[in-house]
């Protein structure tokens, strides 16, 4: 039900701590200096909505300024959406809905990014505003000392351990060659990395502190959990991120990490889904993936969304789009995409060739989710023979995309 008794509009700096407050009650999180220091870092007033009612903050939403790595172009900029919170005691009663509102309206007035992107807590929450499930990743276990297949690849140069003062600008340097060239990665700013490799004792479940083991081509950030069984040695790795340019730098990292003494299993909670890994070993069922969602991307407009990304195949197709909640967006849009992979996207009266939700179009733009793949599900209608078929293999990306970070 409604409460027309809130009002929203953007913050200003001196209101974060208000904000902290309403993200940790909705999150279930104690307040933290540590946490509240990153936070701040990352906080951009003018960009964040707050709902507010008898002069008390009851929600929030945050946009950070980022940018993502998008089919054929590198990385171009986004709308990284966090900090969606809505205070207990506030809820079902519109707050969320009108923060969204104002979200993607203040986006489409100010010409801002024409794509907005987050991880979603919960699953079913972001559909009805207008943001399609694009991208997944994987939970990955696999044994200690899991032998390669013969014949994989590795470089001669040794991965080495280094403190993280060390290791820093060298991740920084592989990170930033390996995410132009994988769509769904984000770059990073020094905030950035400092909230990916936030290192407080309550963050580790009883793991040691991050340990960064490096290569000239790739590294890895990741935990021990040492333990003992009756058998010997049962510990536990747990893998933070695994970045890598080359095929032989990813194998000498990952060779590296199952090689590790005294530990039985390694897991990863942010894999992609096509990891190389699993062909890289001599048992494919040593490893084990659960794969879930990840990004979740809403068209904020329509046009500039469709002419920013690049395209595997020339199409000249029409899609009726329905966008109940930014309307703006609602009707037929023209695609022409040239033999270079660059598209014009312009309003048309030409009959559609396929029809099809603003979340549909969000869950196709990243090159992961197919548009055949919605169609099965009956979210995407063709309306001319062959029309599917053409625009599939136009969004297709060469790998699905992946973001490392949840942001």
């Amino acid at each position: 039900m409604a409460d027309p008794q809130f009002t929203v509009r953007t913050l200003s700096a001196e209101e974060f701590d208000a904000f902290q407050a309403v993200e940790n009650a909705a999150f279930l999180a104690d307040r933290r200096p540590e946490v509240e220091q990153r936070r701040r870092a990352l906080f951009e007033p003018e960009r964040t909505h707050g709902a507010f009612q008898a002069g008390e903050m009851i929600g929030a939403a945050q946009v950070c300024t980022r940018s993502m790595t998008l089919p054929g172009v590198g990385p171009q900029p986004v709308a990284a959406v966090t900090g969606v919170a809505v205070a207990p005691g506030h809820r079902r009663r519109g707050v969320l809905t009108a923060l969204m509102r104002a979200q993607l309206t203040a986006l489409h007035e100010a010409g801002g990014e024409p794509v907005a992107v987050l991880w979603s807590s919960e699953s079913e929450i972001y559909g009805r505003f207008g943001y399609g499930l694009a991208a997944g990743h994987a939970r990955l276990a696999v044994p200690a000392g899991a032998a390669f297949r013969p014949g994989v690849p590795t470089s001669p140069a040794p991965v080495r351990e280094m403190s993280r003062e060390d290791a820093l600008p060298l991740l920084a340097k592989v990170y930033d060659e390996a995410a132009a060239g994988r769509v769904g990665h984000l770059t990073r700013s020094p905030a950035a990395w400092a909230a990916q490799l936030a290192d407080e004792e309550y963050l580790r479940d009883g793991c040691t502190s991050y340990r960064f083991a490096v290569h000239p081509e790739g590294y890895a950030v990741y935990r021990a959990k040492p333990a003992w069984g009756d058998r010997g040695p049962d510990g536990q790795l747990r893998v933070r991120e695994m970045v890598a340019t080359t095929p032989a730098g990813y194998a000498a990292t990952w060779r590296y990490l199952l090689d590790v003494d005294l530990i039985a299993e390694l897991r990863w909670e942010v894999a992609a889904v096509d990891e190389p890994l699993v062909h890289l070993l001599a048992n494919a069922r040593a490893a084990v993936m659960r794969v879930s969602d990840a990004l979740w991307v809403r068209p904020v407009d329509v046009p500039r969304a469709l002419a920013l990304r690049g395209y595997a195949a020339t199409v000249d197709l029409v899609f009726e789009v329905a966008d109940e909640f930014c309307p703006w967006n609602a009707g037929r849009w023209r695609l022409a995409v040239d033999g270079d992979g660059r598209a014009e996207v312009s309003r048309t009266d030409r009959a559609p060739d396929l029809a099809l939700d603003v979340a549909d179009l969000g869950a196709a733009y990243l090159g992961g989710t197919t548009l055949a793949t919605l169609a099965a599900a009956g979210r995407v209608r063709e309306r001319v023979p062959g029309a599917l078929a053409a625009a599939t293999r136009a969004f297709a990306g060469d790998r699905p995309p992946h973001c490392a970070e949840i942001f």
